[in-house]
């Protein structure tokens, strides 16, 4: 099973929290995260591109980097993990995504994939005047379509001469095509989405789902699987989790309730108004994310124990069907990536080649 982190480009990583670690997102900081994980053998880094925050006490996500420009600096001072950006289509046309994906393709010697997202939080769009409107909320598969259809031309042969509803290239051009096997990561999780990646994507990320349910994300498998069957392609998942570790089970689980108890409701209510918004379909990524049971970490799913529960509960993620990998974030992102080389992943199974 392939083992990636889930970088914090913006502050305070994934912890809606006032007691949870505060911290800035740095190049340093990532930089750092970045060598460790290198270290001990983990396979991917992927970032997120967040344009707007949600505010309250701690300004939560109101402080961001650049996701290319961050995984092009992270590609210049590591040499094997694999290395994925965050592309908001809605605001990079897609030669010049191609473009920006094949100069870092360059950068890592082949190490470059990328993930695509269509934009589900209005302010982040309007803010800038690029909000498309809501009925974005209903054609954003359609579009993202002719998107990757743009971008699996120019990486294979240099030129696109696509003719969309959406988008129009006239005789367009992008070289040197890039050397590595350009991977693309979705992450949507409604029908239209999963159909998406079934067609297109090579990983499909899903959000685990509860505190200590390693299995609970399984559905998704099953949804992908169907949506296979039409396109007779490989896709698997990766599943997003958190870590919450310390030696004993009782050392995490004070931890995780004290992030819990220190909730900011003000940025978790702005979170629940901006999922709400999109009336389109009750299955996607955002209607979980924005949940009100556990919003203090975005409701993925939680893995809360001493190293030796949680090393077991990622092995029973690795026993899922099609399941490919974890996509990790930590309450510590230093201290986590340093437990889990050390202390979690010696213990795992699914890992027995890595280090």
């Amino acid at each position: 099973m392939q083992v990636g982190v889930f970088i914090p480009i913006g502050n305070n990583g994934w912890l809606i929290s006032e007691t949870s670690p505060q911290y800035m997102p740095t190049f340093d900081l990532n930089k750092e995260i970045a060598l460790r994980a290198e270290k001990y053998g983990l396979d991917f880094l992927l970032s997120m591109i967040k344009l707007r925050g949600f505010g309250g006490k701690t300004e939560f996500w109101e402080y961001n980097l650049e996701s290319f420009t961050l995984m092009a600096g992270l590609a210049a001072v590591t040499d094997r993990i694999k290395i994925y950006a965050t592309c908001a289509t809605l605001v990079v046309p897609p030669a010049y995504a191609a473009r920006m994906a094949s100069t870092i393709d360059s950068i890592s010697h082949g190490r470059f994939g990328l993930n695509l997202i269509t934009g589900w939080q209005r302010p982040e769009y309007s803010q800038m005047g690029l909000w498309p409107g809501d009925e974005h909320f209903r054609n954003r598969y359609q579009t993202l379509d002719e998107y990757a259809h743009i971008l699996r031309e120019l990486w294979a042969t240099g030129v696109s001469d696509f003719k969309g509803r959406y988008y129009q290239m006239d005789d367009c051009r992008v070289r040197p095509v890039p050397q590595g096997e350009m991977k693309i990561i979705c992450a949507g999780s409604s029908d239209e989405g999963l159909a998406f990646s079934a067609k297109w994507a090579d990983y499909a990320f899903c959000l685990g789902k509860g505190v200590n349910t390693p299995k609970a994300f399984a559905f998704n498998n099953e949804r992908l699987a169907k949506a296979l069957e039409k396109t007779g392609r490989d896709v698997s998942v990766f599943v997003l989790v958190m870590i919450i570790a310390a030696p004993t089970d009782e050392e995490a689980t004070e931890k995780w309730m004290r992030y819990r108890d220190g909730v900011d409701q003000d940025a978790v209510a702005w979170l629940g108004a901006q999922g709400a918004a999109d009336k389109t379909s009750t299955t996607t990524n955002v209607r979980q994310l924005a949940d009100a049971e556990s919003a203090v970490n975005l409701n993925m799913g939680t893995l809360v124990g001493s190293y030796e529960r949680v090393a077991a509960m990622l092995d029973e993620i690795a026993e899922v069907p099609n399941t490919g990998g974890v996509l990790l974030t930590f309450d510590d992102f230093i201290q986590g990536v340093e437990a889990f080389g050390t202390r979690i992943q010696p213990l795992m199974k699914s890992r027995q080649a890595a280090g």
